[in-house]
């Protein structure tokens, strides 16, 4: 500590400023390594790679070596240096890209090592320039500012680009993890979430040689890793000012939902549903310039967070003008919102994903519900042959029935599209428009059960069979289901029009009458 001075007075203590921020900010190597992604996009790069290897000139304590290329503009050697300071940026304050504050580089490379040395060249076979920063140095006193960038020969890693820059971090101390191959698992995943956008665009990223793919959490973009879920509503486009108190400026936030495919997804290995990030996966990701800064739940008042909330996905993108509405970090990890902007989306989202975590719930139980019904199905099947067949021309109340059922069974999609092609019997659940207990519709020679969840019969007596894992139960409700499909069955062999009305009359009298005499 000879260099420094007894009194000093100076606004910021370099050395302990320093370490003190070592501790703050970053969650994460992932995180840290997207700020250098940010630099890169932010000089106009269209191809990043990222290089991990282990340095084990320390025989006792071998480390990780992390360097991030890019084919970028380069910089100048007083750009360089500006770079490499805390809060030092040609573009402070500028809100056309991905960074703002000039606190990226520095910051989150000492965060995770305690050496950063930076390499950037302009020309295809000119020299390169390189300065550092050295956090022993720093605090050592040896190192009082940054040095003035040097002309060097070109590093071996640096891969033929006509122009770029290239990072890296030595003496990694604070890296996540501290083996290369799971760093480089959880950072092409990351990575691929963060920047899907700029990925879809055309960039490419690569984590020891390995092409980072785009990760959609809304499950939407065909492009995607995974793919299959359906967009739930219009976008919402609100018009939201920057501070209510100290700006004028507005901006536009935009909200897309997403409904995921619970019949064909909930049947998955749970192991599968982690590894596409189904299961505890529920929340929204807030988007800023292409380029995701936090995923969480935000904006939906009073709603917590249930396991059905993991079959939708919500994705908010804003103006960069709003980020102080957003209250974005310097760091790009979280949001923290002011007031006018929760006011202002919540009672629609809260809205919105209640609808979701209703129509999630409705569609599992429908699931577990067909695997239920299929053996009350089967044994309806077996017997078959020995009646009469059914119809096969469809009368107008049938028609009416399987349309409304395509609208609010999204699984179904149409009874006969679902049937084998020896069926002649499809169980469902579904609420109905009258008080009856069942119902039931012709389809093409087949026949469609619908059981009315609502009905007093089925909450008090069929749906406690429905979920027990009792063999007798389960023998009990299979019997309540033929019981039901004989019903249905023998008055889908009327074809007369009177003799269907006394026929519909007397189902919904009985069921009336069932409710009366269950009722309290």
């Amino acid at each position: 500590m000879a260099n420094i001075k007894k009194n000093d007075f100076s606004v910021v203590a370099v050395d302990k400023f320093i370490q003190a921020t070592r501790d703050s900010g970053y969650r994460g190597t992932s995180n840290a390594i997207a700020e250098l992604v940010d630099n890169s996009l932010q000089a106009g790069a269209t191809s990043v790679s990222i290089l991990l290897s282990v340095d084990r000139s320390d025989v006792d304590e071998p480390t990780i070596t992390l360097t991030v290329i890019d084919n970028g503009s380069g910089m100048n050697s007083h750009t360089l240096r500006t770079a490499l300071r805390f809060g030092g940026s040609t573009r402070f304050g500028d809100r056309n890209g991905l960074g703002r504050y000039g606190m990226g580089l520095p910051n989150s490379s000492l965060s995770q090592a305690r050496r950063v040395e930076v390499y950037s060249w302009s020309s295809p076979k000119g020299k390169v320039l390189s300065s550092y920063i050295d956090l022993d140095e720093i605090v050592a006193g040896v190192l009082t500012e940054v040095p003035c960038p040097k002309l060097i020969k070109r590093p071996h890693f640096i891969n033929g680009y006509k122009s770029g820059t290239a990072i890296e971090w030595s003496r990694c101390d604070r890296l996540e993890n501290k083996r290369v191959s799971t760093i480089s698992r959880k950072l092409t995943a990351s990575l691929g979430q963060k920047f899907r956008h700029f990925l879809w665009n055309g960039v490419s990223i690569q984590v020891n040689g390995e092409k980072v793919l785009p990760i959609d959490p809304l499950f939407l973009h065909p492009k995607s890793v995974y793919n299959g879920a359906t967009e739930f509503c219009k976008e919402q486009i609100y018009e939201i000012s920057s501070n209510l108190e100290k700006s004028n400026k507005v901006g536009l936030v935009r909200v897309r939902f997403s409904e995921l495919p619970v019949a064909a997804w909930s049947k998955l290995p749970n192991k599968e549903k982690q590894q596409r990030g189904i299961s505890k996966g529920a929340g929204v990701s807030i988007v800023r310039a292409d380029r995701e800064v936090s995923y969480g739940w935000y904006f939906f008042g009073d709603k917590r967070r249930e396991n059905y909330d993991d079959w939708w996905r919500c994705e908010i993108s804003f103006d960069p003008v709003l980020d102080e509405a957003f209250g974005i970090t310097h760091t790009k990890q979280q949001v923290r919102p002011l007031p006018h902007l929760i006011e202002a989306l919540s009672p629609d989202m809260e809205a919105i994903a209640r609808a979701l975590n209703s129509r999630a719930r409705k569609a599992h139980r429908s699931v577990k519900e067909a695997q239920y019904f299929s053996t009350s199905e089967a044994l309806a099947n077996k017997k078959d042959h020995l009646l009469l067949p059914l119809p096969i021309k469809q009368r107008l109340r049938d028609k009416k029935i399987l349309k409304l059922l395509t609208k609010v069974q999204s699984y179904v999609k149409g009874a006969s599209d679902h049937f084998e092609l020896d069926e002649k019997y499809k169980i469902i659940s579904d609420t109905l428009s009258e008080t009856s207990f069942y119902n039931y519709a012709r389809d093409n020679g087949r026949l469609v059960l619908i059981i009315n969840p609502e009905h007093p019969f089925y909450k008090m007596i069929y749906k406690p069979l429905l979920e027990s894992d009792c063999e007798d139960d389960m023998a009990l409700r299979s019997k309540f289901d033929l019981l039901l499909l004989s019903a249905a069955r023998a008055e889908a062999i009327i074809d007369s029009i009177q003799g269907t009305k006394y026929a519909e009359k007397f189902r919904i009298q009985w069921s009336d009458t069932l409710a009366t005499f269950l009722s309290r």
